[in-house]
């Protein structure tokens, strides 16, 4: 098979942990008969320091044309630290979401063996979890009209949402639980919100198609509390923009280190591959970040490519790594540390 792949290391680690799932992607495609054209593209505040914008026309010329996007992170200190800044990298996420339609942020969720003791959280209550959460990722307050009044001392930011945009991830929900433990939660706050009305009673009418899943429904204030107390009962959970965002980064902890987990946007011509972390800026140019989640985010990639033995090669060699101890500083747990680069030259070799 031959594959083009638009490539967005964007900012900070962004382009150290993607050079890591570029050569283990490389790896696997050779050792599969595979053919990879990389085609890079500016995006995040690289790009505004190229061109002055965080989602060029070319570089979205350059997704749309591609099989599939592999991106890094977006973000820097310049602009953190600037309230007045009128141009954001975040900005560019958030276009390059629209314009590609990017409308189901995929989140796995689970424990590697080898790991189990590093997380915060006993292993009794986190041994076994295997959890998606899918998160819609087009609409929500995070697109909603937005605006001040009283002379600027008033803001205000607008969740809303309309069917479609419920249905067409319900949709994907659902279809992932059959393919799973048959197990679906939507998770809301429908006894205060409107739009969170709507989710329940959009959901609710979906259930006859899928007869064989069993359908829960949960306030998101509720399920921020069960993912650490129990994340094993949860299958497959579907939410709201805002809710799946502060959701997902809730339940990362589970495994130990933000640096492991993968996730896809999926869209309904050309879906993004991207890590769970930010960019990270405090260790850009070090060598020291984890470039794992990039490549199990490959792996992820490949999987949807149908692809099955190639992504699991991937998660059988990261696994072996990290029964060797072959790891970054923020799990090397006092011991030696491997530098980014060093641990993407031992996966691709060991493939």
């Amino acid at each position: 098979m031959k594959l083009t792949i638009a490539l967005l290391a964007g900012d900070g680690i962004g382009p150290e942990v993607i050079d890591q799932a570029v050569k283990v992607s490389d790896a696997v495609a050779k050792k599969f008969n595979h053919e990879i054209e990389w085609k890079p593209a500016l995006t995040g505040a690289a790009a505004i320091d190229a061109v002055g914008e965080p989602y060029p026309d070319e570089t979205h010329q350059i997704c749309t044309n591609a099989d599939a996007v592999l991106f890094g992170a977006i973000g820097h200190p310049k602009f953190d630290n600037d309230p007045s800044a009128k141009v954001r990298p975040e900005q560019g996420l958030l276009k390059m979401r629209q314009k590609l339609g990017l409308f189901a942020n995929v989140r796995p969720t689970f424990t590697f063996p080898s790991l189990i003791d590093k997380s915060p959280l006993k292993r009794d209550r986190i041994e076994g979890t295997d959890l998606i959460i899918l998160r819609e990722l087009t609409g929500g307050v995070y697109f909603g009209e937005r605006g001040r009044l009283n002379h600027g001392n008033t803001a205000f930011d607008t969740m809303t949402y309309h069917r479609f945009e419920i249905e067409r991830l319900a949709k994907k929900g659902f279809e992932m639980a059959m393919k799973r433990n048959k197990k679906l939660c939507c998770v809301d706050k429908a006894n205060v919100l409107e739009a969170s009305r709507l989710w329940r009673e959009t959901v609710q009418a979906m259930e006859k198609e899928y007869p064989e899943v069993e359908v829960s429904y949960e306030f998101v204030d509720a399920v921020a509390m069960r993912l650490i107390q129990w994340p094993k009962g949860y299958d497959v959970i579907i939410t709201a923009n805002l809710f799946g965002d502060i959701l997902t980064d809730e339940a990362s902890v589970i495994s130990g280190s933000m640096g492991l987990m993968p996730s896809s946007s999926l869209g309904s011509e050309v879906s993004l591959y991207e890590p769970i972390h930010g960019s990270y800026p405090q260790a850009a140019g070090k060598d020291i970040a984890n470039p794992l989640a990039t490549v199990l985010s490959a792996a992820m990639m490949f999987d949807d490519f149908g692809l099955a033995k190639e992504a699991q090669a991937i998660r059988d060699v990261v696994n072996k790594s990290l029964d060797q101890g072959v790891v970054t500083e923020d799990l090397a747990d006092g011991g030696k540390a491997c530098k980014t680069s060093e641990v993407g030259d031992w996966l691709a070799k060991n493939l």
